[in-house]
């Protein structure tokens, strides 16, 4: 649910990147791929993951719980913010190097557009990569 809940932030981020008109056509950046070999990502969804489960199992009262619950809500809003602005920034620089006047995320795109991707990843130092699609 949390990747989810990040993709949708980071397609809004994207989504913002249209700048000024041009000529240029539209991009598109894999969000997937991304969150899948991003270790930025991947450390970030699992120690969310791991401190929530650890929340969860603790013995303290509810009322506890609830409190630690809550300010690991605003640590995930403050990773969310972080990550999206990550790619977010990357997607802009490349929108304005090669004048893309609109990026999109691939998961919204039935057809057409420039993938992107892989200039996204080379910003961000993401050196793993996705297997090829068939």
């Amino acid at each position: 649910m949390k990747r989810i809940i990040i993709a949708a932030a980071a397609c809004a981020a994207l989504s913002a990147c249209a700048g000024q008109p041009s000529d240029s056509s539209v991009a598109t950046v894999d969000l997937v791929r991304i969150q899948a070999n991003w270790p930025k990502f991947i450390n970030y969804s699992n120690q969310l993951a791991s401190d929530t489960e650890a929340i969860n199992r603790s013995s303290a009262d509810t009322r506890s719980k609830s409190r630690q619950l809550d300010q690991l809500r605003k640590r995930y809003v403050d990773m969310q913010n972080e990550v999206s602005g990550d790619v977010r920034k990357a997607a802009e620089s490349i929108a304005n190097d090669k004048h893309y006047k609109l990026i999109v995320t691939r998961q919204f795109v039935g057809y057409g557009g420039v993938d992107i991707t892989a200039d996204v990843e080379k910003l961000l130092n993401i050196t793993e990569k996705a297997p090829a699609k068939s």
